[in-house]
């Protein structure tokens, strides 16, 4: 399974600025920096900053830093604020219809993989990540 663009984004968005939440991180930036166009990651800092995540500073030396400590900052609520979890807890098949009485045939492993998902996600804030060993960016 594969986060949408717009989770996995927002993801990475915040992930990056994790690395030194301290800094002022400005737009241009992050676009240089984690290959994403200008147009979507201003929109995504718009829904990040309205969810509380992260402000804004306008002006010549303006840009982005976060609002809340890493360890507040719950992954599920990132995925929320710009597209909802709902859209991973449905029917891996895509059916409206799948359910525990009208089960497809992928239904009852996807509901394990589900909850784990689920789980992780909710759990997990930024603050759980070690930086030190990553160097994807």
């Amino acid at each position: 399974m594969r986060l949408s663009k717009t989770s996995e984004y927002a993801l990475r968005i915040l992930s990056f600025m994790a690395k030194e939440p301290e800094l002022l991180y400005s737009a241009k930036f992050l676009v240089e920096k984690l290959n994403i166009s200008d147009k979507y990651l201003r929109r995504l800092m718009t829904n990040l900053t309205k969810s509380g995540f992260i402000r804004s500073a306008q002006g010549r030396d303006g840009g982005y830093s976060f609002a809340k400590k890493l360890n507040d900052i719950v992954l599920a609520d990132i995925i929320n604020s710009v597209e909802g979890m709902e859209k991973y807890m449905g029917c891996v098949l895509g059916f409206d219809q799948c359910s525990d009485a009208n089960p497809c045939v992928m239904h009852s492993t996807w509901v394990n993989v589900r909850e784990k998902f689920n789980e992780t996600f909710q759990n997990k804030t930024l603050a759980d990540f070690n930086f030190d060993e990553i160097n994807k960016f």
